[in-house]
């Protein structure tokens, strides 16, 4: 039917626009304003993994797998984590498609009110950058958090977010270990990889025709905001009640926290 139409297509499309969005950003600048967030990110990985985990198993008795999955949904990059890591703990269909729509859940609400938040906050563009790439699950709501605030923020915040989703590949190695499996399928987020690719073309390649790279950066981002319109449209009744209270609740508590500390650290340090 459409809804599962609309999913694929949102994120076919949210992946291209993020790689062309690559085409836009320099590798050196990147890296200067990733490697300040580099410890930060390390520490706010693995607390969001083992808090995640306390709060789904503990307190709200969360089947081990869908716990897991959300937790290192929130630690990493949302979707794409839970993809990466649903096959290493031979996570059922259902457990999967639960974590996916309580964090593209979260997701959406993020999307919209991050900025709304950042405004009335007065963060700086480094700061709302830093933020938004900590706090919000997926690659491309960070992009579309960021582009909606400025062209800076929206720069720190994709460096770090694509930082952090280098860590699926440890995230997942180590769950291998944890979760003893036997099965070392794991999903590597391609596109991640490509968007790179774009950022290395742009900075060794295009540097001659800038307007090239900015071109297809514009069109990235239209296109991104096409897909946002698709990911609010697929947000309905049916899905919220196929979640459930107790995983829905685990996600917003773990995001409640993780958004709360990070702000705190981010404008005191």
């Amino acid at each position: 039917g459409y809804p599962s139409l609309n999913k694929k297509l949102s994120k076919m499309l949210l992946q291209y626009s993020v790689v062309g969005l690559g085409f836009g950003m320099n590798l050196y600048e990147s890296l200067a304003s990733g490697r300040e967030g580099m410890l930060f990110t390390i520490v706010s990985v693995v607390g969001t993994l083992a808090v995640g985990m306390l709060i789904g198993r503990k307190f709200l008795k969360v089947d081990k797998e869908t716990a897991y999955l959300i937790s290192s949904g929130t630690a990493i990059c949302g979707g794409s984590a839970i993809a990466a890591v649903g096959p290493v703990i031979k996570a059922k269909d259902s457990d999967m498609s639960v974590a996916l729509a309580t964090i593209f859940i979260l997701n959406a609400i993020a999307l919209f009110v991050f900025p709304i938040l950042g405004e009335w906050m007065g963060l700086t563009q480094q700061q709302f950058g830093t933020w938004a790439a900590i706090a919000i699950h997926d690659t491309s709501s960070v992009v579309g958090a960021g582009a909606a605030y400025s062209e800076a923020a929206l720069e720190v915040a994709t460096t770090i977010k694509l930082t952090r989703a280098l860590w699926i590949i440890p995230v997942a190695l180590i769950t291998c270990v944890l979760f003893k499996s036997k099965d070392k399928k794991i999903t590597v987020p391609w596109f991640i990889l490509w968007f790179v690719v774009a950022m290395l073309v742009n900075t060794y390649l295009l540097g001659s025709v800038p307007q090239l790279g900015a071109a297809i950066s514009r069109v990235a981002r239209k296109c991104l905001a096409l897909t946002m319109f698709f990911i609010g449209a697929s947000l309905s009744p049916a899905v919220l009640r196929q979640v459930g209270v107790k995983p829905l609740l685990q996600g917003v508590i773990l995001w409640v926290l993780v958004s709360v500390v990070a702000l705190a650290v981010i404008v005191w340090c």
